[in-house]
């Protein structure tokens, strides 16, 4: 047990304080709803619950789980509530061996398998498959196996973009992409103290909670949150480069730890989105999906965050021939513009870009004191995306 005060070895590990492990145990206690598609009745889950039932089933199929972890925006929150980041993902991740491609499907098997306990009384039970509770519950899944990542990904839906995801990684090679998300906490202890101790947690009576920053030095991650500050390394190892969390972390108010070292990195992550998403469509979709998943709550910040990333691509860009720069920057420009349309928040004529080529979804709405220009639009960059899902995503 742990008498509250929160301590660090001077490395990437620290024991919580008593507030933290507070905050953290209102995390896994909130009822989160997990929104069923079509005619499918919303779940109500409690993360501690799911996390041990899930838990439990695994080990009872013979998959051994090592510890469990909250990761991400929500762990950053508990460890320092006054961020500007907010949560919204609830990221969980079971350390387990994914030895090969049936243990890949017995874990995706067992988390479906588990939905069935959390729908409502009532509910026929016997006659839900486990693709039905897919189509019905399940946002996204990812599996990844290749030489030096062994993980997969199943993120369940919730319609305000707090989506549940449980990760289940044997190897990751990269954990994090700024310094302000790479925190840690092992939820172990805190479990088994529901199970075991039959006295309410109180400030001079608590597991001791371990967090952990994978950036490295604890500390320095933790002064970094406090002060809202950029920073990272080998952005180049980060899929896409980190280049969209960059510039929505500018749009929230952080700022670079070292504004010349930053300048340098912006074009490391510029050139590994560019090597990531080369197609223009799949630019739009990265995108638009981002836009789509990072903003619940704070959509106002969108506009700001695209103007950010258009001009950190304008300055940073050294990789691509000029007419792809131009297409890229004017797919950012649209997508601005179609965020201030649809928060019916076009400023003044004083106080806009003008961008002469309007795009199709904005002809016909009421622009005051806006004036467009009376040209043909250009047709759609790419086709509407499909709203099905595959049954894994791939992801290198």
């Amino acid at each position: 047990m742990s008498n509250g005060d929160a301590s660090s070895d001077g490395g990437r590990f620290c024991v919580l304080s008593w507030d933290q492990v507070r905050r953290l145990d209102c995390i896994l206690g909130d009822e989160i709803p997990i929104h069923g598609r079509g005619n499918f009745p919303t779940l109500s889950v409690q993360p501690r619950l799911l996390v041990q039932v899930v838990r439990a089933r695994l080990e009872e199929r013979g998959v051994c789980v090592r510890n469990v972890k909250l990761n991400g925006s929500a762990a950053s929150h508990v460890l320092h509530q006054d961020t500007g980041l907010g949560y919204k993902d609830l990221d969980l991740i079971f350390a387990v061996t994914l030895q090969d491609e049936q243990t890949f499907r017995l874990v995706k098997d067992v988390v479906l398998d588990c939905l069935l306990d959390f729908l409502p009384a009532g509910v026929c039970k016997e006659r839900i498959s486990p693709l039905t509770l897919r189509e019905a519950y399940v946002q996204k899944l990812v599996k990844v196996r290749n030489d030096t990542d062994r993980w997969s990904l199943i993120s369940l839906s919730n319609n305000t973009g707090k989506n549940v995801e449980l990760k289940f990684v044997d190897s990751l090679r990269r954990q994090f992409e700024f310094s302000v998300d790479s925190f840690q906490i092992c939820l172990d202890s805190l479990l088994l103290f529901d199970r075991c101790s039959e006295t309410a947690m109180s400030e001079s009576f608590h597991p001791s909670v371990v967090g952990e920053s994978v950036y490295g030095d604890f500390e320095e991650a933790m002064t970094h949150l406090r002060r809202r500050t950029i920073a990272t390394r080998s952005p180049e190892e980060i899929r896409g480069g980190g280049l969209l969390k960059y510039c929505h972390l500018l749009a929230l108010g952080f700022r670079a730890e070292r504004e010349a070292a930053m300048k340098q990195l912006q074009r490391y992550m510029c050139s590994r989105f560019f090597i990531d998403f080369p197609d223009i469509g799949e630019q739009q979709r990265k995108l638009e999906t981002y836009l789509q998943n990072h903003f619940a709550g704070v959509e106002h910040k969108r506009y700001e965050c695209l103007m950010t990333l258009h001009g950190v691509v304008d300055e940073s860009t050294v990789c691509l021939m000029g007419h792809e720069r131009r297409q890229t920057l004017h797919l950012i420009a649209m997508l601005a513009l179609r965020v201030l349309a649809e928060q019916n928040a076009i400023p003044s004529v004083g106080n806009v870009t003008c961008f002469y080529q309007p795009a199709a979804y904005v002809q016909d709405i009421n622009f005051s004191n806006y004036y467009i220009a009376h040209v043909q639009p250009p047709p759609p960059l790419t086709p509407t995306c499909s709203s099905s899902y595959q049954t894994w995503l791939p992801c290198n």
